[in-house]
């Protein structure tokens, strides 16, 4: 006999827990299918809500325990009847680095990963800037005043080379005096608001100094002042020309690495370039420089 609309109705009134239209379909087809008896199929639909009803509570007791570690500060991965679960909190947060926007690092992250593989670093220098700018969610503001948006220097010299994504309710963040050899304010909050683009997440970016990078922990701008990871470094390689860079991570890995098509005229002016690397020397942010540079010296030689 064919399952009753009614039978249906009641059951699913009766339910606390609501089952996807599909399961309802499906169970009523095969009923209808097999012929199963009227008092047959209302046991069988009975039974079958229970059981799908039990797998749903079932997730949501999952949910519920993970959200319950994530307010109690768990950061970690969970695992919940044998599922690995990563908490909501660890996407966003970062313990070490509680400034840091993560969100938006790991959307810049993603734009740089094209970048390392689209050709756009070996074109000219200006076309590479922009490009870094992009990566780094920053509009090309060449034009803005100085503490508006400005740009410019982005990248252009020795120290503004570290880009950092930073939370809202860090950006403001002054510099006490602990970052050494920058100015005791160094405001850039209202800059940082105008020139992020929003779309690559919530907080924003900024090329922040990277003087003081080369201590452990750095000692730099993004890190003491904002509390932040860098998403990406530029590090000038120490070989001939210094016509050769890098983009590192906070942790000193290779993000992408390009050799700008009008080098060096084209470049920064070269004691920028050296004053970079120097800047980095002897710290995390030198090794891939290094080891490029004994590269390039060893091919040479050959």
């Amino acid at each position: 006999m064919r399952l009753l609309p009614i039978a249906t109705t009641a059951l699913l009134t009766a339910s606390s827990y609501s089952p996807s239209s599909a399961f309802v379909s499906s169970a009523s087809a095969l009923l209808s299918s097999h012929r199963i008896s009227k008092p047959s199929s209302i046991l069988f639909l009975s039974s079958a809500l229970f059981i799908h009803t039990n797998r749903g509570k079932r997730f949501a007791t999952t949910i519920a325990a993970a959200e319950t570690n994530d307010s109690a500060g768990e950061c970690n991965g969970t695992t919940i009847d044998g599922i690995s679960n990563n908490p909501l909190l660890s996407e966003m947060y970062d313990a070490q680095y509680p400034g840091t926007a993560v969100q938006r690092l790991r959307a810049v992250h993603e734009r740089v990963s094209t970048l390392a593989t689209d050709g756009t670093l070996d074109g000219p220098w200006e076309d590479v800037r922009r490009r870094l700018l992009w990566a780094g969610g920053l509009k090309d503001s060449p034009n803005s005043r100085p503490g508006q948006g400005y740009t410019g220097h982005s990248f252009n010299d020795w120290n503004h080379v570290d880009l950092t994504t930073m939370n809202d309710d860090t950006s403001d963040n002054l510099n006490d005096g602990s970052v050494k050899g920058i100015a005791v304010g160094n405001r850039l909050g209202p800059g940082i608001r105008i020139a992020s683009i929003p779309e690559l997440g919530p907080g924003g970016s900024w090329s922040t100094c990277a003087m003081g990078c080369n201590s452990d922990p750095p000692s730099d701008v993004a890190h003491v002042q904002f509390r932040s990871r860098v998403a990406f470094k530029l590090v000038w390689v120490p070989n001939d020309d210094y016509d050769t860079f890098v983009l590192l991570d906070d942790d000193g890995e290779l993000l992408a690495k390009g050799k700008p098509s009008d080098g060096p005229k084209g470049l920064p002016r070269r004691r920028e370039r050296e004053m970079n690397y120097h800047i980095m020397k002897g710290s995390k942010y030198s090794i891939v420089a290094d080891s490029l540079a004994a590269l390039n010296s060893t091919q040479s030689s050959d």
